[in-house]
């Protein structure tokens, strides 16, 4: 198969997942004397991108309901996949973390520090139900995907897994450029939340869940140290934001308990102390700028793809 024939059987997300993990590789390779191992990560991404192109082609000659799906639904494991590989690139690259300075906008725009300020209304039972609407964040986009994926063609599917998928990457890239750490490291004690901010059931068996994916151990006496450097911006925001947008664009029966859940999610970064509020303003305008940009983009490669696909034909 010709090489153009088969780029033009990749999704929108096979593309700006390949761009990415190509991106990743070139700082891999500019920055191999900082990161550990940096040549198994870029053979990794590599490798990732041959998988891409293989998924593309076997949906395409097979056409299996099976393939189909794992070509569409993988883009969902391979951003979580590279949210811990930046967990070995981040710091080593930007060993500066960026939490006085965001601490600063904050009390500058507040005259307070908002996570400490909110701390007043501390309550078991609000504590609870904001923990689990910060959880359901791992369960927002399978609820979109799903029923966009059952109610409606296979482009509408494409379209909106491109702009989540495309907001994961553009928050990334805000990792890499101001690392820092939260203000339950900072502002508070992060030993002492479970205490300071008790819930009742979930509470402390979802964060610990939290705290695993975020690389920080239950061991050792310095967290802070280890801890994934994913603050600014806020992507639990922006694509909270994004996700929300989208079952009200495609009018999706979830709709409304993405809504509900989405916006208790939002109020849960800085309660649970996660994040401060110039994170959230920032996670805001970078959703808005997805599906601003990220609209423009997906048509433009699905164009691409149809054009490259009408002159291999002829």
């Amino acid at each position: 198969m010709k090489i153009k024939q088969l780029i033009s059987l990749l999704s929108g997300g096979d593309f700006i997942s390949i761009w990415f993990l190509l991106f990743l590789t070139g700082l891999n390779v500019v920055f191999h004397g900082r990161v550990a191992h940096w040549w198994t990560i870029a053979l990794v991404n590599l490798a990732l991108i041959a998988v891409i192109f293989t998924l593309a082609w076997l949906a395409e000659q097979k056409r299996t309901k099976l393939l189909i799906g794992l070509h569409r639904w993988y883009c969902y494991a391979i951003v979580l996949f590279i949210f811990k590989e930046l967990y070995l690139m981040v710091h080593p690259i930007h060993p500066t973390d960026y939490d006085e300075l965001l601490i600063a906008v904050d009390h500058w725009i507040f005259g307070v520090n908002p996570t400490q300020w909110m701390a007043q209304f501390a309550h078991p039972l609000l504590t609870e139900i904001l923990q689990i609407a910060y959880f359901s964040y791992y369960f927002l986009f399978i609820i979109l995907g799903v029923e966009v994926y059952r109610r409606f063609a296979i482009e509408k599917f494409d379209q909106a897994a491109f702009l989540v998928i495309y907001g994961f990457y553009l928050s990334y890239l805000g990792y890499f450029s101001f690392p820092a750490v939260g203000p339950r490291f900072t502002l508070h004690d992060f030993s002492a939340i479970n205490t300071e901010l008790p819930g009742i059931f979930l509470t402390n068996a979802m964060r610990e869940i939290i705290n695993i994916g975020e690389s920080i151990p239950t061991h050792l006496p310095n967290p802070v140290e280890f801890v994934q450097r994913d603050v600014f911006p806020s992507g639990h925001t922006e694509l909270t934001i994004i996700t929300m947008a989208l079952g009200f664009r495609y009018k999706l029966k979830s709709r409304w308990i993405l809504a509900v859940l989405g916006n208790l999610l939002i109020v849960a970064t800085v309660y649970l102390r996660y994040h401060y509020v110039i994170d959230l303003i920032a996670g805001g305008l970078l959703a808005w700028f997805t599906i601003w940009s990220g609209d423009k983009l997906e048509a433009w490669w699905r164009k691409t793809a149809q054009n490259l696909r009408g002159r291999i034909s002829t």
